[in-house]
This record gives structure tokens, sequence and C-alpha cells, in this order.
């Protein structure tokens, strides 16, 4: 068979999904490296690099079979991608975070569904396609990593364009269980952990000079998880073809001095960590126990990345029900004070399959309800519910500050000197540099989209000298609320989806 596998990406074109990056879909590399393993030939279709001509493609392909994954975010996208399909007479299934979530509404659309992790049900499904008894829906399990299962197509590129970066995975599933993240849920509380061997083969197959290791939580959360990590880091400094990589991990990963400094000599110069907010309340509220439990050392963490020669590439939520107006200022002065390399500050969004989607529902507060269509609008730049202390509008007014600030204002070498001066690493600052370029290429293309939503006139006042503070680094001590008093005003990240 001929089979296109497509990732549909927002029709507004906006959100952390769509813009900025060239970074493979990782599910889809993995599915296309089964199926060219079967004989099947494989195009993908990413439109991250464009949606202008995907139909067309579509049309003048000759596939036999159409496959998509969709974050929620591009669900309404995905739904007329199956739309061309019908029209064309392809078969087409969708699998993906959003398929799994609510799987009959995709149905409406799909011929097929394919429900959680695919890897074991994808032979099947092509089995079933070519012999035109493609089933309504299949279901997927939490399968053992073993042999090449997880390995990607590393050398296949989109038919519309070629990424910057390799993906690779070497584990899923997280025990944290935010109750903004479906993570836990999709892959499961357990972290199944892939053969180091295969991994280290799979490393050296890329010509890419730079890896993003996609796992969720790359060290864990104990003992066994951390002891793990650093085997694997050993055997990429032993085995392993010389690369940059970063990677997702805890926070607690920056208490093991030995562990950092392995990930440092294995070629890791950042890590995407989950700070999330600094209101011991809101972690709390997220059951982020994790952060609470050593929240009174978030300094000392963030140092101990620094000192390895690592950047914290910080992740912090706004909106929680212990969120004001002033949180956004709060959490970008205190990010800057705590050290944090890149700060990335999203609405907090509550995705379909999150334990924070079916409070929220039950509780009423869900405001883009208009599904299909609202979906678009949850993309982590927009507020989709009711706040507890404010409203939905003044939420998206106080981050369209910190946008503008960062639009405008002109901090990026400033904070590329600072990183170099932390963590002592030409590469690791290189980094940090272009990450926060790519940050203000972002807010320079959303502040415009804001302005034309919102219609609001930033006036100054202690709140926007807070943002000014922080993008100039005059910011002062660091001063956190105790973990067992009162939070005061607090602050935050995203829930992630993943493939």
């Amino acid at each position: 068979m001929k089979i296109a596998l497509v990732n549909p990406i927002s029709r507004s074109g906006q959100g952390y999904h769509t813009i900025g990056t060239r970074i493979p879909q990782l599910g889809l590399q993995v599915l296309a490296r089964l199926a060219l393993a079967a004989g099947h030939q494989v195009d993908i279709i990413d439109e991250i690099f464009a949606t202008i001509d995907t139909e067309k493609r579509l049309a003048e392909g000759g596939y036999d079979l159409v496959g998509v994954t969709s974050y929620t975010s591009s669900a309404t996208r995905a739904y007329e991608v199956a739309a061309c399909c019908r029209t064309l007479g392809i078969p087409s299934i969708m699998g993906g975070p959003h398929a799994w979530a609510v799987p009959e509404e995709p149905a409406e659309h799909f011929d097929s569904v394919a429900v959680g992790e695919c890897d074991e049900v994808w032979p099947q499904i092509l089995a079933d396609a070519q012999a035109g008894k493609l089933q309504n829906r299949y279901d997927g399990c939490f399968s053992e990593l073993t042999g090449d299962r997880g390995a990607a197509a590393q050398g296949l590129h989109p038919l519309n364009g070629r990424y910057d970066v390799a993906c690779i995975q070497t584990s899923r599933g997280c025990p944290i269980g935010c109750d903004y993240c479906s993570v836990t849920r999709f892959n499961g509380r357990e972290i199944r952990r892939r053969d180091i061997g295969k991994i280290i083969e799979e490393w050296n197959s890329t010509d890419r000079k730079f890896i993003f290791v996609v796992d969720d939580n790359f060290y864990g959360v104990g003992p066994k998880h951390a002891e793990w990590a650093k085997e694997l880091l050993r055997a990429i400094i032993k085995h392993g073809k010389r690369k940059l990589w970063f990677s997702q991990t805890s926070l607690n990963m920056g208490d093991d001095i030995e562990g950092l400094k392995l990930a440092y000599k294995a070629g890791c110069r950042a890590m995407l960590v989950g700070i999330e907010s600094f209101n011991p309340k809101a972690l709390a509220g997220w059951k982020k126990g994790l952060n609470v439990k050593i929240f009174d050392r978030y300094k000392e963490h963030v140092d101990g990345f620094h000192k390895a020669g690592l950047a914290v590439f910080g992740g912090f939520v706004i909106g929680s029900d212990e969120d004001d107006e002033n949180t956004v200022a709060d959490t970008a002065l205190k990010a800057v004070q705590l050290g944090v390399d890149i700060i990335q500050i999203t609405n907090m969004t509550p995705l379909p399959g999150t334990n924070l989607f079916d409070k929220l529902k039950a509780e009423g507060r869900l405001i883009a309800t208009n599904y299909p269509k609202d979906w678009e609008r949850y993309t982590f730049i927009e507020t989709v519910y009711t706040p507890a202390k404010m409203t939905a509008r003044r939420l998206d007014e106080t981050i369209y500050e910190l946008r503008k600030a960062a639009a405008t204002q002109h901090w990026v070498l400033k904070r590329t000197l600072k990183s170099f001066w932390w963590t002592k690493s030409l590469t690791t600052t290189l980094f940090v540099n272009g990450m926060n370029g790519a940050w203000v290429s972002l807010a320079k293309g959303q502040v415009p989209h804001d302005e034309k939503r919102l219609g609001y006139t930033i006036v100054p006042c202690e709140r926007t000298e807070k943002i000014r503070k922080s993008f100039n680094f005059r910011s002062g001590k660091l001063e956190l609320p105790s973990v067992g008093g009162a939070a005061g005003t607090g602050s935050q990240e995203p829930g992630t989806e993943t493939a």
C-alpha cells in the first residue's frame, strides 16, 4: 500500500504546537518505520511547514490509506483532512491524544479511530486496510518497549519540509499525574524503558546533529528511575556518536550531581523542567506533590543544573484557582530571580482526557464549548474557562502584557550573557540564545492577534513595572512563601500533550 501520515495544525496557525518549530512528529515516524518494514510505501505530510498543499498532495498521491494524528488544538483541521479523504474515496484513520480522549467525536469524521498507543495494533490496522476491511475502532495498550518498539524512521522527512532536529524517545509514562496533563492517562503512570542498546543504535543512525529526547520525564522520581537514566547516559558517552541534545525532566534532577555531570558529558545542554508555580497551594491543587516537597529548595536545584553546565528551560502555568491578575508579572520576576534561562509561561488549558477538564466541565466553568470548532482555541495561548479570581479576558490581558514586553524589549543578549556566567558553557549558551530568540519571534507573531482580539491598551502600573524589571534583569532577591503558610500570589506553565 501507499500510505500518507498527516500531522495537522490549528487552522489559526497560532499556539505552541504550530509556531517556530521544525521538530518531528515522532509518533508518525514510529508508525512509518513499522509500515516501511512491512513493505509499504510511506509519505509524511507535516503542516507545521504549510497547510495549503495538503489536500492537493492527498488528491495527487495515489494513496491507499491516510493516517492522521492530532493534538486537541488541531482536531478541527484534522476533520477537514478527513472530509477531503472521503471526497477522494481514501480510507482514513485518526489516532493521537485527541482521538484517545474523545474517540466518539473523530468517529463521526474518519472511517476508523485508533485509541491509545498504537504500536501493537498498527500491523493489524495495515493488514485490515490492505484487505479492505478496516474496522471502526482499534484499541491500543501500554506495550512493553522491547526490541525495536518505539524506534522511529529517523531518515524520513515530510514531503513538504525538512526537520531541523531529530527526536528520540527512550521511555514512556510519567508517575506524577498533574491534573492538567494527559500524559499519565495516555501513556500510563509506570515509566516503561526501551532497551539501551536499541536506543544507542537509533541515536547513531540519525544524521541530525541535535536531538530532542522527547521523554516526558527523563530522570524520573526515585532512585530506580535515576539509576536507569544514568546507565543510559554512560552508554551514550561510551558508545554514542557525539551530538547535542535536550530533554524534559522533573526539578528533582537538580539535586543529583553525578547525573547532571553525566548528562552534560553525554551532550545534554538543557532540560525543560516543569516548575509550574511559585504558589504551593496551586501546586498542591494540581497534585504536583514532587514540587511541593522541594519547594523551599527551588533555587538549589536550579543552581545544580547550572553548575553542571546545563540550562533550565522553565515551564510555568498561569490560571489556577489561586492565581490573580498579578500572577503573570510575579511569575516572570521570580523566574528571573530563580535563574531560569528560558521561560515559558502559558495559559492553563483543560485538555480533554485530563482531571482538570473533567473538574471544570462538572463545575460549568468551560467557556469554549462549541466543539469541534472551539478545539482550535485550546492552544495554551488563550483562556478557555472561567478562572476563580479574575475573568478569562483579564488573564489573557495580563499574559498579553508579558508577550508585548518580550516582543519589544531588547533582552535576549542580556539573558545569553547571564546563562554563560551561570553555566560556563558556550554550547549551552548558544542553545539558550536560540531558544529565547525563538520566543521573541513567537511573541512578535502572536502580539498582533492579541491586540486584534483583546483591543487592550497597556497602562503602566506596578504589575507592568515588574514585567519590565524581569526583562531588564534588575530583579532583586528571590522570596518564596512558606509551604505551610499562606500562599500569597501565585504563578505557573502548561499541561502538555504527547502523541
